[in-house]
This record gives structure tokens, C-alpha cells and sequence, in this order.
């Protein structure tokens, strides 16, 4: 499944259900579709992304000074089975950008 979101401050961002619906719940949404937010409630949804998106990195962090972190050896693998994993912090920056867009042209932000 893909969501995609849209306002009117920004061209459209697509994604696949299962990253948008845990951004959706990181922003303090349900992953209902199709969602909206408010315009008044955009900010605080875009804060909201962006402290968990902190609190994940602040996690692996903490996990790979532990030692707790699986690090796959690039040498190990075949390269034709090698996919570099793409963090959640990585794929939240098009939302983030979009909220900050919806923020600055004050209008609402509806996932479909």
C-alpha cells in the first residue's frame, strides 16, 4: 500500500504504508486513511516527528556505544544481496520538509 500526502504549500509526497503510518503515529496521529491535520495543529505535529525522529537517533546511539547495535560486515555479504538499510530518520526528512512547507504557507496536511 502507498500513502501519499499533500497540502497546497507543497507538491505531493508519496511513501509506502508501512513507513508513513509510523510517521503518522510519530507526528501523535492514528494511522487512520485518509488523515488529516489541522492547520493549527500542523507545528505541533512537526515537532512531535522531530523529537521522536531525536530520540530514535539518540537510541542508536546509544545502542552502538553499548555494543547492542547488529552491524552487518559489508565484506561478508554478496553484493548482489547487499541493500544499505535506510534509517527512519532518513526517510521522515521529505515529510519534515513538507510539514515546515504547511507550517509556512499555513494550510492543512491531509494522507490518503
Amino acid at each position: 500500500m502507498l500513502i501519499t500526502f499533500s497540502c497546497k504549500a507543497s507538491g505531493n509526497i508519496t511513501m509506502f504504508g508501512d513507513i508513513a503510518t509510523q510517521l503518522i503515529k510519530m507526528m501523535g496521529y492514528c494511522d487512520n486513511v485518509p488523515g488529516a491535520i489541522d492547520t493549527e495543529d500542523v507545528p505541533t505535529a512537526l515537532d512531535n516527528l522531530e523529537q521522536a525522529i531525536r530520540a530514535i537517533k539518540q537510541q542508536q546511539i546509544e545502542a552502538k556505544k553499548a555494543g547492542t547495535l547488529e552491524e552487518k560486515n559489508e565484506d561478508e555479504l554478496d553484493d548482489a544481496d547487499y541493500e544499505p538499510e535506510i534509517s527512519i530518520s532518513m526517510r521522515a526528512m521529505p515529510l519534515i520538509d513538507f510539514l515546515k512547507a504547511a507550517v509556512k504557507g499555513q494550510c492543512h496536511v491531509m494522507w490518503q
